[in-house]
């Protein structure tokens, strides 16, 4: 399959402005993102998905390829889109802008998804939860999959609910799962997602792969052993200049 690796990024990150262009490391962080990207073995073409010259002309600068797109898009889905739109592919994976340390294998497995199951609109993926206080944060999104592992449903509340009890987060296999927020879809799909006004589901939940779901389409889950956590806040990023140096000091 013809695969595309967008990265929407943005400058007006609310927690910290401007981050696509920090360069504490020697290099932008969108720099780190799409070189991560590119080592996928699905072959995918990189492009970053921005509204900001700034950001632009930072990737042209590294050799990088990004396409400029409106500025109202009111979520990257949608900015991923607008971009896929004018690309002649058969998958579009959706990597946010702010994920340096991504594993490049957990998007092959995305595509494999794909490839696997042809009657899937798009793929996600997830990772077990070991600690209490992940499963009722609701900044954490969780999802429940079937045999098959198609999602049944995405929440930000503690889902499966434990009636009796504390949930076994030891369990075997784990029942309890942390959504990541990295997808692959094909491109028809997304323009139709693209397309769709949102859900009363989505709308209540502000999970917009509720939208799929709702719609009854299909979305197939593959887990993973670990989160890897993107950068959203300036502890995020001072943490991830520190592994960077870590990484560079000999021994």
């Amino acid at each position: 399959m013809r695969v595309a690796i967008v990265l929407p990024a943005r400058h007006a990150s609310v927690r910290l402005p401007g981050k696509p262009l920090l360069r504490e490391t020697g290099k932008t962080l969108i720099q780190h993102v799409y070189e991560q990207a590119a080592r996928a073995e699905c072959g995918g073409r990189v492009v970053v998905a921005t509204d900001d010259e700034r950001i632009r002309a930072a990737v042209v600068a590294f050799g990088g390829e990004a396409v400029m797109t409106r500025a109202d898009h009111a979520s990257g889905t949608d900015r991923v889109a607008e971009v896929a739109a004018s690309l002649d592919v058969d998958v579009v994976v959706n990597l946010q802008g702010d994920e340096p340390q991504f594993p490049p294998d957990a998007l092959d497995v995305l595509v494999e998804l794909l490839t696997a199951h042809p009657d899937a609109d798009a793929a996600t993926l997830m990772t077990p939860i070991r600690h209490l206080e992940t499963y009722t944060n609701p900044n954490c999104v969780k999802v429940v999959t079937d045999a098959r592992g198609r999602a049944l449903y995405f929440s930000r509340s503690p889902v499966p609910m434990v009636r009796d009890g504390l949930p076994d987060f030891a369990a075997v296999p784990p029942l309890f799962h942390l959504h990541l927020g990295v997808y692959a879809y094909r491109r028809e799909s997304l323009l139709r997602l693209a397309a769709t006004p949102p859900h009363p589901l989505e709308v209540a939940e502000k999970l917009e792969q509720l939208r799929i779901l709702a719609g009854g389409g299909s979305i197939y889950v593959a887990s993973i052993p670990d989160a890897h956590r993107g950068v959203d806040t300036p502890a995020d990023y001072a943490a991830f200049v520190e592994s960077v140096r870590r990484s560079r000091s000999p021994g």
